[in-house]
């Protein structure tokens, strides 16, 4: 994905919901509500032109039909990040809070800062389902821990049968979608050879290398600082004047974070390159975490430019 290369001439902010969109257009200087269903969407894209942007938030999926018809009628279209929204909207002096306020908010948000606003690009049919599927599995596992917790506490034996019954259905579910999830690897070739890629890096195994591929479908594309900073383990300065503050990781997918953090962990322990380098820095006096996320920060830039490589090497076979 990749920012527009002239400014537009109009700009439209959609805050949406559920079962409404409400709708900026910076053009008219105009508010309305729409349903949130295909047919309205399409009357909305039809008076919409390449020259304009629609900025909307992610509102955990509500927003896929309106990506899509924007999409679909090559209407510009960029998914904002909900809490950079809410830093510019603190920004302007904005007190009040309602849907109106945050479909203009948006659609200031993009007037001002389009030159630096991916334009959203359908996502791969087959990716896509393998992001579904990773997410419902780290959700299960969530749920698993949960019930063992449960079973670890004091009152549990009056209840233990239902709690172990709940348990072993969710392992149950848990093998039905990691079966589901290697046949979708297994079928789709760049995936598989992505994930061979990954699985020979220390320390990724099949979960970790099948949940980076989901989260991250970006790798191979990316800069290696970009890659770092994607997964949340660049890290940051801060600084003032004279004083240079400690360097702090933020930002980034944290579920990508989380996978990065067992990978290390296994790297940092078993033997290799990778455990020789996290000795190396706990020994020059590294605090073992901050040598952790060394280890993190090199295996996905690492794992990228492998992907970039054999990208390439496809893309060269290609052509020749």
């Amino acid at each position: 994905m990749s920012p527009l290369s002239t400014p537009p001439t109009r700009v439209v902010g959609c805050d949406v919901g559920k079962t409404t969109i409400t709708v900026f257009d910076s053009a008219t200087g105009s508010c309305r509500d729409l349903p949130n269903r295909k047919p309205d969407l399409r009357r909305l894209a039809r008076d919409l032109g390449p020259d304009t942007l629609v900025v909307c938030e992610a509102t955990g999926g509500y927003e896929a039909r309106l990506l899509e018809v924007m999409v679909s009628a090559e209407v510009p279209v960029h998914r904002a990040d909900a809490r950079k929204v809410k830093m510019f909207i603190r920004s302007l002096g904005t007190l009040g809070k309602s849907d109106a306020i945050d479909a203009r908010a948006l659609a200031c948000y993009g007037a001002e800062r389009w030159s630096r606003l991916p334009v959203w690009e359908q996502p791969d049919p087959v990716r896509d389902e393998l992001q579904t599927l990773v997410l419902a599995r780290m959700d299960l596992v969530k749920l698993l821990q949960a019930q063992k917790n449960r079973l670890a506490a004091p009152q549990a034996a009056r209840v233990a049968t239902t709690w172990r019954a709940l348990a072993g259905e969710i392992r149950k579910q848990l093998r039905a979608l990691e079966a589901r999830i290697r046949a979708l690897v297994s079928a789709h070739p760049v995936l598989m050879r992505d994930a061979q890629l990954a699985r020979q890096l220390q320390g990724i195994a099949d979960v970790t290398a099948n949940a980076l591929l989901a989260l991250m479908p970006e790798l191979g594309t990316l800069a290696g600082a970009q890659a770092a900073s994607l997964a949340g383990v660049a890290p940051h300065p801060h600084e003032s004047g004279r004083r240079v503050g400690y360097r702090k990781t933020r930002g980034g997918r944290p579920e990508v974070k989380r996978a990065l953090f067992m990978a290390a962990l296994s790297a940092s322990r078993a033997e290799g390159p990778l455990r020789d380098f996290y000795r190396r820095l706990v020994a020059r006096g590294q605090k073992p975490i901050l040598a952790i996320t060394a280890v993190m920060r090199k295996l996905i830039v690492i794992l990228n430019a492998r992907l970039r490589d054999a990208r390439r090497t496809t893309i060269a076979a290609q052509l020749s």
